[in-house]
């Protein structure tokens, strides 16, 4: 089941999602805002303790699976330094590029 546009959308990306589908997307949507912020930015704490915030919500959260608010809950410590003004850690690639192209 797709989430459907609202009515009167006056977007492409405005959807009536459940409450906790609605919290796990703003997350990923903090997340991604931290993860492309430049380095030194002052709003990467502020948005990763709401990201906390969230995760922590998300985590207890009993519409979810329990393996699903077990992988939320261990998130948690990756991000709690985040909001404490620590430096992102290192931006490392989940996957190695090529080393050459054809």
């Amino acid at each position: 089941m797709r989430p459907q546009p609202l009515p009167d959308a006056r977007d492409d990306e405005e959807y009536a999602l459940p409450c906790v589908e609605a919290l796990l997307a703003g997350t990923l949507a903090l997340m991604t805002g931290v993860a492309q912020a430049a380095p030194g930015c002052a709003h990467a704490g502020p948005l990763a303790a709401k990201i906390v915030a969230n995760l922590g919500e998300l985590a207890d959260h009993p519409a979810l699976s329990e393996p699903m608010r077990l992988m939320l809950a261990r998130l948690l410590p990756r991000w709690q330094p985040v909001a404490r003004g620590s430096a992102l850690p290192d931006r490392a690639l989940w996957t190695r590029g090529p080393t050459a192209l054809q």
